[in-house]
Formats: C-alpha cells, structure tokens, sequence
C-alpha cells in the first residue's frame, strides 16, 4: 500500500488571518452541524472562515469508480470556488487526501494545481502544525476511543494529529480499541459494490469500539461515521461516534460533547 501522507515533508505557513473552509457533501447535506462547529471553533482561534456556497463534491466517488473525466470536471469546479490565495481546510481527511495528492495526477497540465494542492490542509492537521493550538480542557473527565478512516489515515496522517488533540484534553483517556488501524468497510462505492463485505467489516469495527468501554468515539471523516453509527443504532447499541470539530469545540467550551445550546 502506497504511503502518501508527506506532513513530515510540509512547509507549514504561519497562522493565516482567513481560511476557506471545504465542509464536503456528505457533512453540507447531511451533517451540517459539524461544519458549523468547525467554523466556530476556527474563529474562536481568531481566523475569519469562507465557506463557499457553490462547492459540492470532491469528485472522489467518481475517481475511484474510474470515472476520469467526470471526476476532472467535478475537481475544476471545485477549484473555481475558491479562487483567494488562502488555506483550505477540510473537515474529511479522505476528501483532502484526494484534493492533495490525486488532483496534481488527475488535473496534470491544468494551470496553478501544484499551489492549488499546497494550500489543502485536513482540519486536524491545521490545528497541530499551522496553528499549533494548545487546548483547554473544560468537560468532565470521560473515556473515548477514534477512528480514523483508512484512506485519510494513509493519504493524510489523521491517526497522529487527531491523537495528538485528544491527549491535549487533560480530562481525556483516549483508549486504543483492537480495530483501530482497520477500514470501516464504507470506502463509497465500496459499500455499494460488496455490500457483504462492507458489511462484515463494519461489524467488526463496530464490534472494536463496543468492547473498548468507551463513552463515544471520535473521527474526522463523516462516511466512516455514518457507517460506523448506521451499523450501531442498527445493532441497538448506545454508543455513537462525533466529528472531532464538534468534540473540540465541546470539551473547550465546558460543555457536554454532544451537547447543544438549545441543551443547556
């Protein structure tokens, strides 16, 4: 398996005055919440966030399936939304890895896609080498375990900087449960396409987390999420897995991870 994670390659910029924030599909139609409590906790470091309105796809879905030039019309589009020469930081791990290090191949000869692909940066990696943030813990002390999906773990190195924000959290024991390192089985179309598979994976996972006794787990990809917490609620099983924006953004702010203002 090719290792494309290059964060120990990187020149990190300084801490930028404004970002765009890439909230991917699945998070902008189905989990806006997420992209909200990244924003939020973003401008809470004092960076003023752009959300485009037009971005959609990464186009992943169809690079994987083969799809070349669908793909490469979807990326172009992308590529148009955000034009400032500014980071953009992605709330899926899997998504920057595409945008990162498949758009240079994908795109080749299309002007500026090297700087283009610089200025990606997954959300918990820019917390921990641009900003080089230092957390308060503010929650009550609690056991988690995380999940970081297979390819934002090889492409972007999500299994370190997720980790390294967690063990910041003072009153937080990050467990390490026997799946970790393993794929959810979701992988997009690869659901889709062996669905038995799929299903037989995310069982064991899920099954991972159950036995880790841990109050929720977190993870920067919202399909493994959505897999991961589909394959519990259908086992009726109480544990549930949070974007690790929400879960910071919680912890720091003193209120119960999952908790919201209509809450307290």
């Amino acid at each position: 398996m090719i290792e494309l994670n290059s964060q120990h390659l990187r020149h990190y910029p300084n801490k930028p005055k404004q970002v765009y924030l890439y909230g991917t599909c699945l998070a902008d139609v189905l989990f806006p919440d997420s992209g909200i409590d990244a924003i939020e906790f973003l401008e809470q470091q004092g960076i003023d966030v752009i959300f485009p309105q037009g971005q959609t796809c990464c186009g992943q879905p169809a690079y994987n399936s083969g799809y070349q030039q669908q793909a490469k019309s979807v990326a172009l589009q992308q590529i148009a939304q955000f034009p400032l020469d500014i980071p953009i930081v992605i709330i899926s791990g899997s998504c920057g890895g595409m945008m990162r290090h498949h758009y240079p191949e994908l795109l080749k000869g299309e002007p500026d896609i090297e700087a283009f692909c610089e200025r990606i940066f997954e959300f918990t990696e820019f917390l921990v080498h641009v900003l080089k943030i230092k957390l308060t813990d503010n929650g009550e002390p609690e056991k988690v375990a995380m999940h970081t999906s297979c390819a934002a773990r090889r492409e972007m190195g999500v299994h370190i900087t997720g980790a390294s924000l967690i063990n910041q959290l003072d009153n937080v024991e990050l467990v390490i449960h026997k799946q970790e390192k393993e794929c959810c089985g979701f992988g997009g179309t690869f659901a889709v396409k062996h669905g038995d598979i799929s299903a037989a994976m995310v069982a064991d996972k899920s099954a991972s987390l159950v036995d880790a006794d841990v109050v929720r787990f977190v993870s920067a990809d919202w399909g493994c999420l959505m897999n991961i917490n589909g394959a519990l609620e259908y086992q009726k099983q109480p544990l549930r897995g949070e974007h690790i924006a929400s879960y910071l953004l919680a912890r720091t702010a003193g209120k119960k991870a999952g908790e919201t203002d209509n809450d307290s």
